[in-house]
């Protein structure tokens, strides 16, 4: 059967992966996998594991309450502009005199 009159149904013979992909290595014994390994054997420490992936995981409130987001970003973008003005009106008064 020639490339163009193949089915689809038609299978290729398997593949030889070589030894390093069929049985890889076991994993290094880092330091992150041995604290790991200490926090999920102590019962309270794996409880603080757990409970601080859940609150990771809730529903921001900026996700759940979009528009609180958007009347934060403008009442800091306003206080500010509201600073730099008054920056810049402080150094206009003080630098006035001096020129």
């Amino acid at each position: 059967m020639t490339p163009d009159t193949r089915r689809a149904h038609d299978h290729h013979a398997r593949v030889d992966l070589p030894d390093w992909m069929r049985n890889p290595t076991p994993p290094r014994r880092t330091l992150g996998r041995r604290v790991t390994d200490l926090v999920e054997r102590l019962p309270g420490l794996r409880a603080a594991r757990r409970s601080l992936w859940r609150w990771r995981d809730r529903d921001r409130l900026t996700e759940s309450r979009p528009m609180i987001s958007v009347v934060v970003f403008l009442v800091t973008a306003t206080a500010t502009f509201a600073l730099f003005a008054g920056l810049f009106y402080w150094l206009y008064l003080t630098l006035r005199d001096t020129i």
